[in-house]
């Protein structure tokens, strides 16, 4: 009986509830928002945007008491170093960018969710997806990867097509939709491939499991990783997996495409980075260089097609912003194709460009958010003149597209590139530099069109198309307060950044895991 009972005792663990309470606040606060929103009257709905933002707020301080990044728990007790989640550098870093994300996409969905958008629903989805996106970077086997990302992944759906009788979301809703559960198949097909080679789902076992893997099954091995990968590479919007993104991004409630762009890449990398760098390292002859050819080919394929858009052409804003996105996830691949040639530490520079671009991303989708209540169309040409009505607004706008395209006073973006740049010459990836060189001044083109036309005269008063005139609310003088606090926070950010780069660019070079 003592034998049987201290066997039982050793099964159980103790949980390390301050680590894991970033995730767990977020989906506490996302389950008393759906119930709370059965019994709290239509007026007072806006009181769970405020519940949602509160829970957002709380789940980021918990990070502070954390910062050590020395925690793990639910390990093997048979392997105390093979752990389910795990609280280290590089884990917070990640959590802050997805619960700050999710924070800012919070601000800009108030307005929307007092007419245009369920409220009680929208607030329990983004929150769930949020709880999801944090999860993941700390999760350090297969399943709760798997699990982490799908939980990021399925309330995003619903909130691209949350706008009801609206076709283009609906339609938004199914492409995200399509290309999301097939990427999941194929990863799932990966990992069960991996498993059978290894016997484990835990990265770092699965790392030991295989550089010792029988010659019967190295090809069963390579196959998973591979397919694994491929998984990873749909979420990422890496090419050929990225033509879902710019019909998804004009579809969605603008809050929504802010945070698929930051929020859901983050997702997207962290998950590509975790399998690569702490579960393939032996097989990085594979994934190297086919990381680094999808690198050349998504920063190309975004920035020509963004270089492509019409400034008349009706929602050109987010459709550039959207194949921006896609550009800018090439840049993203970089140091992780490097970490294959030379050391894990490359992985920091990819970090690093992460937090630059989060913050001036949701900055511009900010102000697109604050334009689009008078020209919903929202138009390239409908921000010429927006320094003569919103100087503010303007300024702002103009400062994260010189963050994103990498020109003072946008110092954070010419660093995080000049960092990211580095890392592909010190690998040997000379080839990939250049092409990177190249993308970068495609880029400069639509960048510095696009914030040359803030600042042009207005054009002379006409009447406005009529569903422009349909769909528009009335002008009024004073914008939104919370798109206001959004606007102000990512500027703020930015500024900072870009005085102290230094706060971003550590991360380059130390080691996060």
């Amino acid at each position: 009986m003592t034998v049987a009972a201290d066997s039982v005792t050793s099964l159980v663990q103790s949980v390390d509830w301050l680590a894991i309470a970033p995730p767990t606040i977020t989906a506490v606060v996302a389950l008393i928002v759906l119930v709370a929103d059965l019994f709290v009257p239509e007026k007072r709905k806006q009181l769970l945007g405020a519940v949602a933002i509160a829970g957002l707020a709380a789940a980021l301080v918990t990070l502070l008491p954390l910062r050590k990044g020395n925690r793990a728990t639910f390990c093997l007790t048979t392997d105390a170093d093979a752990c389910s989640y795990t609280a280290d550098h590089f884990t917070l870093v990640i959590q802050f960018l997805v619960l700050g994300g999710a924070l800012l996409t919070g601000l800009l969905s108030l307005h929307d969710t007092r007419k245009k958008l369920p409220a009680g629903e929208f607030w329990f989805l983004l929150l769930s997806s949020a709880a999801g996106a944090a999860l993941l970077p700390a999760s350090r086997d297969l399943a709760t990867l798997v699990v982490a990302l799908e939980v990021a992944s399925l309330p995003a759906f619903a909130l691209v097509g949350l706008r009801r009788g609206d076709r283009l979301s609906s339609e938004a809703a199914l492409k995200f939709f399509l290309s999301s559960v097939t990427a999941t198949a194929v990863m799932l097909l990966g990992v069960s491939f991996v498993y059978a080679a290894t016997g484990t789902l835990h990265l770092t076992q699965i790392a030991a499991g295989l550089d010792n893997v029988p010659g019967q099954l190295d090809t069963v091995a390579k196959t998973g990783v591979v397919l694994t990968l491929v998984g990873f590479a749909f979420k990422t919007a890496a090419v050929p997996f990225h033509f879902w993104v710019p019909d998804t991004y004009v579809g969605a409630p603008l809050p929504i495409a802010a945070y698929l762009s930051v929020v859901g890449k983050a997702v997207g990398f962290s998950g590509l980075i975790l399998v690569t760098v702490i579960a393939f390292p032996g097989y990085a002859d594979v994934w190297g260089p086919a990381i680094a050819v999808l690198a050349g080919l998504t920063m190309t394929a975004g920035n020509v097609a963004a270089l492509r858009q019409s400034a008349t052409r009706a929602w050109s804003a987010v459709r550039l912003l959207a194949w921006s996105s896609v550009g800018q996830a090439g840049y993203l691949l970089v140091p992780i194709a490097a970490a294959a040639y030379s050391t894990d530490d490359q992985i920091g520079a990819t970090v690093a460009y992460a937090l630059m671009y989060a913050v001036v991303n949701l900055g511009a989708f900010a102000v697109a958010a604050l334009v689009a209540r008078t020209k919903p169309l929202n138009r390239i040409s409908d921000y010429r003149g927006l320094y003569a009505t919103r100087p503010f607004a303007a300024l702002a706008m103009g400062f994260f597209l010189l963050c994103l395209a990498g020109l003072p006073p946008g110092i954070i973006g010419l660093f995080a590139k000049v960092t990211v740049f580095s890392s592909a010459v010190d690998a040997g990836l000379g080839w990939l530099a250049v092409i990177m060189a190249i993308n970068v001044v495609i880029a400069l083109y639509y960048y510095l069109q696009w914030t040359a036309i803030l600042f042009r005269a207005p054009e002379a008063a006409t009447e406005p198309a009529e569903e422009d005139a349909e769909k528009a609310e009335p002008v009024r003088r004073s914008a939104p307060t919370p798109i206001t606090v959004a606007i102000v926070l990512t500027a703020v950010a930015g500024v900072v950044l870009s005085g102290y780069p230094e706060l971003v660019l550590r991360f380059a070079a130390s080691s996060l895991f």
